[in-house]
């Protein structure tokens, strides 16, 4: 009972993987009959999952979208909530919410009945969600990222709009390999047929996605990560503001507050050297202050003024609430 138990729930870790498995490969993959895989697939469904099956030679297995969610996880009211909660936190500045909230999201899309998505679409079209900071940060369609997402974990081509720095738009066909949150922006790494290269693209700009259907292999990645593409090729923009600062704090401890924003190269000593680009310099200070040590500006001079006007109002702040008494 334990093996079967064990095999059940591998079985449904496979399903959400990817949009469909042949039965031989998903046979395979288990180390099962035939035979074992179906009665495995019935018992999945006895328990609320909508598995898909297409006979014939050729014949697999999906896990689709169900009249109903699983039981004993969540009802209704909870799945709804859930969601709309995800689509937030997949804009959070938090280290890791962003990356987690959305694998989480396209998780529970990918099952959720059609009934419960319209409520979805209906609660976020009247909500107006609070922006941090100046408010002036790039707007992400929630359904477009978790459109985008599911084709990046299913392997699956991509349709697109996009538009360009210049405001050009044009349509992509690319095969969509990670979702990378930098900064305020969200990115996707995909490689586009169409150039025949690899891109970064910014999901801000990227309008109605559409899945394709066509599945594919994925190819290697000309860089260490996605977020390392990413980064190379916002590097070779032309940039308004290159910071470089020196930290007082050891590489390890500020790269891992704020290295998803900068490079981050260790000294001589406890200190280190950070670099960033930027088109707001207010968010560089903001960025370096998350660092947690003292730091100094080595460039440009407009960031020295920054980092000075910024000192200078919080100086102002502290002096003001050191006379204000508790409770007043």
């Amino acid at each position: 009972m334990a093996n079967t138990s064990a095999r059940t729930l591998r079985l449904l870790s496979l399903l959400q993987t990817h949009r469909y498995w042949p039965g031989t490969e998903l046979a395979g993959r288990l180390g099962v009959s035939a035979r074992t895989l179906r009665r495995d697939v019935d018992r999945l469904r006895e328990l609320g999952y909508p598995v898909e099956a297409n006979r014939g030679v050729d014949g697999g297995y999906q896990l689709a979208a169900g009249a109903a969610l699983p039981p004993l996880v969540i009802d209704d009211e909870e799945a709804v909530a859930l969601v709309l909660g995800l689509q937030a936190a997949a804009q959070n500045a938090v280290e890791g919410m962003a990356e987690s909230s959305v694998r989480a999201l396209a998780k529970v899309v990918r099952v959720m009945p059609a009934r419960l998505r319209r409520r979805v679409e209906a609660l976020h079209e009247v909500t107006v969600p609070v922006r941090w900071g100046d408010g002036e940060g790039p707007a992400v369609d929630p359904s477009a990222l978790t459109t985008v997402a599911l084709a990046c974990r299913n392997e699956e081509r991509l349709l697109f709009g996009y538009r360009a720095a210049d405001g050009t738009r044009t349509e992509r066909h690319a095969e969509p390999h990670r979702l990378v949150p930098l900064g305020r922006r969200w990115y996707l790494v995909a490689y586009d047929l169409d150039r025949a290269d690899w891109r970064s693209f910014r999901l801000d700009r990227l309008s109605s996605p559409e899945a394709t259907g066509d599945r594919f292999r994925p190819r290697e990645l000309p860089a260490a990560d996605a977020a390392a593409l990413v980064r190379a090729g916002l590097e070779n923009l032309p940039r308004p503001h290159r910071v470089e600062v020196l930290v007082d704090a050891p590489a390890a401890a500020v790269r891992q507050r704020i290295g998803r924003w900068c490079r981050v190269e260790a000294l001589d000593g406890p200190r280190c050297r950070v670099e960033l680009t930027t088109d707001d310099l207010n968010w560089a200070v903001t960025a370096v202050g998350m660092a947690g040590a003292d730091f100094q500006v080595v460039g440009p001079p407009e960031m020295v003024e920054k980092a000075r006007e910024w000192g200078a109002r919080l100086s102002r702040a502290a002096r003001a609430g050191a006379g204000t008494r508790p409770g007043t």
